[in-house]
């Protein structure tokens, strides 16, 4: 390796203030993003148009930075948007022929991600569509994800082994009786990769392993929980509905079909490192070519899966920065009121939720305390959400 190399090799993470600004555009992008996507839903509102207006509005956004470069920057959707509803547990971003609504009551998971320069921010939230708080199962179930969420930022942290994350995050979900799902994975991030080999499952079962691993500094994962009121193994219903994919980058096998070779040419041409929805393609030509694409290995695709009906499934996903100076979650989005009917009185839990997120620094002068609704740093300490607690992190 050239000594060009190994500078552009250490300037690609967060040593390098530049890439750390990408990220922060980034997720200060897809949190806005959120906020759009959030504003439209409504009952009657059409699933569809939701989540094209959220990629729109991460197109337009990010269109209008870099302009000067010197060098193209690649910037965009890095996870189209997906509107999930009740007991779907994912992925739901359809076609432009779909004519779902949403109504009143629904239990939405908004998913999204948006990236500048291949440097990833990643958000997905929970939402009720209610006035007033929510309560009873649906409250517990959003507790459980975001609880085990606060829990997954304290002890995401330099020097900790991942197997350790996993294990808290099913105590979390256990004392709200409820499940996490199977088959989530948090990943370790990096330019143009949204699935790093580094990661750690939210549960752990027979079928899915994943290799131990530390938490270094200067990392940046998506942390992704998904959580139950039914059993946590979901189940694919229809594979017609699945149409987000990513190109899989190690697979050779030449395609037979010119509607296959078509379609995967535009899809390496426009999302070579990115998952996409099918949306983006030529719809009759995608339909006939990305089967063949998905038959050989040469796009992954993100299934549309579902609980039991009844059940009800919440998401809550955000990205961190293992920064020198303690954890940086860049992405969020303020919850509900919730009243759950489970109390967390584990104390390992309530241990876990007092960590603090970023390091204490020594000496020096005491910053001046922000005044109430000021912009500042949350505070680092979590309570677990309980039935008096009106307040959320």
């Amino acid at each position: 390796m050239s000594s060009d190399d190994e500078r552009d090799e250490k300037e690609l993470d967060l040593t390098s203030p530049e890439v750390v600004t990408k990220y922060k555009s980034a997720a200060e992008i897809v949190n806005k993003a959120l906020q759009v996507v959030l504003s439209e839903c409504k009952p009657k509102a059409k699933i569809v148009d939701i989540c094209e207006k959220g990629d729109a509005f991460i197109k337009e956004q990010t269109g209008s930075m870099y302009k000067s470069a010197k060098k193209k920057i690649d910037r965009g959707v890095a996870f189209p948007t997906c509107v999930s509803v009740n007991n779907t547990v994912g992925h739901f971003s359809p076609l432009a022929s779909d004519e779902t609504l949403l109504e009143e009551g629904d239990m939405l998971k908004i998913d999204m991600g948006c990236h500048i320069d291949g440097f990833i921010a990643l958000v997905a939230h929970t939402h009720v569509l209610q006035d007033g708080p929510v309560t009873a199962r649906k409250a517990d179930v959003i507790a459980a994800a975001n609880t085990a969420a606060e829990v997954a930022l304290r002890l995401v942290r330099p020097g900790k082994k991942n197997h350790a994350v996993t294990e808290a995050i099913q105590k979390v979900a256990e004392a709200y009786d409820c499940k996490i799902v199977e088959g989530v994975i948090s990943h370790q991030m990096k330019q143009n990769v949204i699935d790093g080999s580094k990661c750690f499952l939210s549960v752990s079962t027979p079928e899915t392993r994943v290799d131990d691993a530390e938490f270094l500094e200067n990392e940046v994962y998506a942390i992704d929980i998904v959580a139950s009121t039914g059993d946590g193994k979901p189940k694919l219903l229809d594979e017609k509905q699945t149409t987000v994919y990513k190109k899989d980058a190690d697979v050779n096998y030449q395609l037979k079909m010119k509607a296959s070779r078509f379609i995967f040419s535009e899809i390496k041409e426009n999302f070579p490192h990115m998952p996409f929805t099918a949306r983006s393609l030529e719809e009759k030509r995608a339909r006939l070519g990305l089967v063949e694409c998905v038959n050989h290995g040469h796009l992954l695709p993100y299934p549309v899966l579902y609980e039991k009906p009844g059940d009800f499934v919440a998401q809550i996903k955000f990205t961190v920065l293992l920064m020198p100076n303690g954890s940086d979650r860049i992405t969020s989005h303020s919850l509900q009121e919730l009243q759950p009917t489970k109390t967390v009185d584990d104390p390992e839990i309530k241990g876990w939720l007092a960590l603090a997120i970023k390091k204490k620094k020594g000496g020096g002068k005491k910053k001046k305390a922000k005044k109430a609704g000021e912009k500042g740093e949350t505070s680092t300490e979590a309570e677990p959400m309980e039935t008096s607690s009106n307040a959320q992190e």
